[in-house]
């Protein structure tokens, strides 16, 4: 048995009025999975244990049958393992996006989702003069990059707020704040860099040229996400296999990194809407002939969300079902050996709050020579009567692991 795990990130939300009380799920054309859904078995699933924060890192970890609140350690440190920055045991690591400011409110977490090319040059500047031996900045993809604390008198017991969690907030009621007495420090050096970093950005050619043409300009650093280096079994010590992870999300490879899997990238994948979907299939495809297990993920939808961009997110669904999903189906049709399928959101991302929210998920699980239950098409309601129920804990992957 082959198993493929294909996440649509943030693709859940809720019934809106303009949609006649359906949710952009409901309303999208989806005959692949609802396809699936007929063939296979559904439920719901609570991706985000109570108390945990509702983001795609504890979202991905439970997927993958990991305990968050054992294994979570911030977003930076999985991003760090993505870009193949090795952390030492008291580094603390952060994600720093770049974001635009606006009258002192975050106006965007993404600085208009500013190209790569300009953010590493933008990120290197920031580095060149904000950094120091025991602060290093890393470029990464777009807006997410790396903020990297090497001392081990640095905390990582600092309240962070997600930009994208406060658009549209004056961003100095939002500034680190330390959660014990020995972490005043950080939230300190953390503060200055963030105030720093907006005289340094403000006026770069980049910047000015952007705001030239109209685009939201890439004009403040934001960190958050602060942890240590985890410690996590692998898949294959796990369930004695053998995987691989196809993302554009830092985040998710260094997932699947800590996971024991191999990263596999393909040329044109963005992590937004104009991502490439046929490539990731087709990479999919191709790795089952040297994998056992291939976790392929599509951050489009979640992007959408937060953009607030209904009609978009409508769009990313669709192509996820037909240029992603599709034709992975149609590549599986030719192997002689059976392949299981799971499919669903890692948390839902409502387009009327543009942010993640902590509600059940629904999924489906096709395994070849199971029996499927009732459901006939996959969304958010049908799921809730799916034959398998309800799961939280690691019963998902066991689930989906189950010959």
């Amino acid at each position: 048995m082959k198993y493929i795990l294909a996440i649509a990130d943030g693709m859940g939300d809720y019934p809106l009025k303009e949609l006649g009380g359906k949710t952009p799920l409901q309303i999208a054309k989806t005959p692949n999975m609802d396809k699936l859904a007929k063939q296979g078995r559904c439920g719901r699933f609570i991706t985000i244990p109570k108390g945990m924060p509702p983001g795609s890192a504890v979202a991905n970890m439970s997927i993958l049958g990991y305990d968050p609140k054992v294994s979570f350690q911030g977003r930076g440190v999985l991003e760090a393992a993505s870009m193949g920055i090795n952390l030492n045991p008291e580094d603390v690591a952060l994600r720093c996006n770049l974001i635009c400011v606006k009258d002192n409110k975050i106006k965007n977490h993404s600085a208009g989702h500013i190209s790569t090319q300009e953010a590493a040059q933008l990120i290197r500047l920031v580095n060149d003069k904000l950094g120091s031996e025991q602060v290093k900045f890393y470029p990464g993809v777009s807006y997410r990059h790396l903020l990297v604390l090497k001392d081990d008198k640095f905390s990582p017991n600092v309240e962070c707020t997600p930009p994208h969690d406060v658009l549209g907030i004056d961003f100095k009621k939002v500034l680190v704040k330390p959660n014990e007495k020995g972490a005043q420090k950080t939230a300190s050096l953390l503060n200055k860099l963030i105030i720093s970093s907006q005289g340094i950005l403000k006026n770069h050619p980049i910047n000015v040229e952007r705001k030239k043409q109209g685009k939201d300009m890439a004009n403040m650093i934001w960190p958050w996400s602060p942890g240590k280096k985890p410690i996590m079994k692998t898949f294959q010590e796990r369930f004695n296999i053998k995987g691989a992870v196809i993302s554009a999300v830092d985040l998710i490879r260094g997932l699947g990194v800590y996971s024991g899997f191999d990263i596999i990238k393909v040329e044109g994948a963005t992590g937004l809407y104009n991502t490439n979907y046929e490539g990731k299939a087709n990479a999919c495809v191709n790795a089952l002939k040297d994998y056992d297990f291939v976790y392929v993920h599509v951050e489009a939808p979640d992007e959408a969300s937060h953009e607030g961009d209904l009609k978009l997110k409508i769009k990313t669904i669709e192509d996820f079902d037909k240029r992603l999903l599709g034709k992975i189906l149609n590549g599986i049709s030719k192997f002689n050996e059976d392949v299981s399928i799971a499919l669903l959101p890692d948390h839902l991302t409502p387009i009327k709050v543009r942010t993640h929210v902590d509600d059940p998920v629904p999924f489906l699980i096709y395994t070849p020579g199971k029996t499927p239950d009732s459901i006939k098409e996959f969304n958010e309601f049908s799921c809730r009567r799916g034959g398998l129920g309800l799961f939280k804990g690691d019963a998902f992957i066991k689930e989906v692991m189950r010959k």
